[in-house]
């Protein structure tokens, strides 16, 4: 139950990253800066690397 709960945090986060991607590429959020941009391509990293690794290092 727990790694599916981190799996569904890993899939709202790519897909709120691959959202701000192109609608900042169509340039509707032209003003938002690259570095917001860097932080939610990390995060989405992160969450998945953690939802991936977490469940196996109970085991």
């Amino acid at each position: 139950m727990v790694s599916r709960r981190r799996y569904r945090w890993f899939g709202i986060s790519l897909a709120v990253t691959a959202l701000v991607w192109i609608v900042r590429g169509l340039g509707w959020l032209g003003f938002l800066p690259g570095a917001i941009l860097w932080l939610l391509l990390l995060s989405s990293a992160v969450l998945g690397l953690q939802a991936l690794y977490a469940p196996r290092r109970w085991r």
